[in-house]
């Protein structure tokens, strides 16, 4: 690999502690502290993604160097490591300053115009770990780095995954916080973004009054990362920053609805400037529809983080947000415009995002009354969310109400099987109201329905079997993920069975890591 691109853009522009104590502490005057990873005797590379590696220029592994810096062994001279300060409000409350806990820099890769942030994650402890020790075990490490590349090949902003590595080490967690912690199996995540930025970031300098700092990690993330904004004499750049913000975040929030992704944390320190999901935790794809369906265990009962909250949370984040920059614009009736918009182009997307599922070529002002319906009878019947869409992808007149069996995770009554038939006739008279052709509207639907999403039961498999060495399931889901809008594996594209149903791991997660 060409470890010689690796450079400290970040730590050459921001001010930092460059002592290399990773005592947790709070960090009042700088941005980041450099850091040591920990040592690892015996590390194993279990996966290395090869395209990403060149996509990004980093280029294939070649020697043993290249394996141990992919579990932070041995790292080259030009590599300065370093964790990052940010704060954030979690569930709700503020939560002061955070930072990378688990999160370890090497640097950036300038590949001709894109620049792509590497770090690890599990390397070990920093000044921001609180009481962890910065460690990651194979459970979590496996479920983020299949997570994060399934959501990039579904056509959602996020994260990627570069390597997946063993530590040799092992590492206790609680993983249902019940005061019996376990000993499992450590791993470390490489992972990669064309920034780690986080309203974290700007939450802290705002807090701490740091405003020229503020302004300036603002300005660099302008120029760097924003190119769709113009940072030359213009004097609306940040409230243009901010409306590039909520952008991406409303394309986000919106492809998670469609592929029925529940992030399970949705914390303003979990949130990425970019529009991009990051931190795959307690996440979920949604099995059966639930608007109140939360993964995480910590969020239960009031599940703030549940679902159908995504949207309403995204845009309270992004209303704090705006209350740390607000020194950079000044003026809250723009802000408040702005944030507002969002709100209303939140349903116009959802709607339109809801019209392709469903192989509409427009939304027509009956489709408010239709979708709501739709949504409530998917919420009483507790329909599986993906299946349900592919049995619609056929010739209208082929669609049977006998087909949707697949989809139940209960038996239905005779009320509910009407429902769901008096549903599919709605539904066939909506279709003649398209403008385009059968094929058209089926191509619609192909290229927006997913065939295979990565469902916590097949992770939770796919880990049983790599705690004990065999990694067949997790190759396989990797080679199905890449292909998510294709059925190659018909064996992956069914239902959660009922014996997952409470399965600590599978449907009850938490943030143990």
């Amino acid at each position: 690999m060409k470890l010689n691109l690796i450079t400290q853009k970040y730590t050459t522009l921001f001010p930092g502690d460059f002592s290399g104590n990773t005592m947790q502490r709070q960090t009042p005057d700088v941005m980041f502290c450099t850091v040591k990873p920990a040592d690892f005797e015996t590390t194993e590379l279990i996966d290395f993604n090869e395209n990403l590696a060149e996509e990004i220029g980093l280029g294939k592994i070649e020697n043993q160097t290249d394996k141990d810096f992919l579990s932070a062994q041995n790292l080259p001279e030009n590599v300065q490591t370093y964790a990052t300060a940010y704060a954030g409000h979690q569930f709700g409350n503020w939560a002061g300053q955070l930072g990378d806990g688990r999160a370890i820099y090497a640097g950036e890769i300038q590949n001709g115009n894109h620049q792509t942030e590497i770090q690890w994650k599990g390397a070990g402890a920093t000044p921001y770990s609180r009481t962890a020790d910065g460690r990651a075990v194979l459970r979590s490490s496996i479920r983020e780095y299949l997570m994060s590349e399934a959501m990039f090949y579904l056509g959602v902003p996020t994260t990627r995954a570069l390597s997946l590595s063993k530590t040799g080490e092992d590492v206790i967690r609680d993983i249902q916080y019940s005061g019996n912690p376990q000993k499992e199996q450590g791993a470390v995540v490489v992972r990669t973004a064309e920034s780690f930025l986080r309203f974290g970031h700007f939450e802290l300098l705002s807090a701490r009054k740091q405003g020229d700092l503020l302004k300036q990690l603002a300005d660099y993330a302008i120029e760097n990362f924003f190119p769709e904004v113009s940072s030359e004499n213009n004097p609306t750049k940040y409230i243009d920053w901010f409306q590039a913000i909520c952008d991406r975040t409303l394309k986000m929030i919106i492809d998670w609805y469609r592929v029925g992704f529940v992030h399970g944390v949705m914390n303003t320190d979990n949130m990425s400037i970019l529009g991009l999901t990051i931190d795959y935790g307690p996440y979920s794809m949604m099995d059966g529809y639930d608007l109140e369906f939360t993964p995480n265990t910590t969020d239960l009962p009031g599940r703030r983080y549940a679902f159908g909250k995504q949207g309403q949370i995204s845009h309270w984040n992004l209303a704090t947000l705006a209350n740390a920059i607000f020194p950079l614009i000044d003026n809250a009736e723009v802000l408040e415009k702005i944030l507002d918009d969002f709100g209303k182009q939140f349903w116009v997307k959802h709607d339109n995002m809801l019209a392709d599922k469903f192989g509409f070529d427009e939304v027509l002002a009956e489709d408010e009354k239709f979708f709501t319906e739709w949504q409530q009878m998917m919420q009483d019947l507790n329909l599986d969310y993906t299946l349900f869409f592919q049995q619609l992808e056929k010739p209208t007149s082929e669609i049977k109400t006998e087909d949707f069996k697949d989809c139940f995770y209960r038996n239905l009554n005779e009320i509910e099987l009407k429902k769901l038939s008096d549903f599919i006739e709605k539904y066939q008279t909506r279709k003649l109201k398209n403008n385009i052709s059968e094929k058209e509207s089926l191509d619609l639907m192909s290229e927006t329905n997913p065939k295979f999403i990565l469902r916590n039961y097949l992770l939770y498999e796919a880990i049983q079997d790599a705690e004990n060495e065999n990694y067949e399931m997790f190759f396989k889901l990797k080679k199905a993920l890449e292909n998510p809008y294709e059925n190659f594996f018909p064996e992956f594209n069914k239902k959660r069975p009922s014996k997952y149903d409470n399965q600590t791991g599978s449907s009850q997660l938490s943030c143990s890591s």
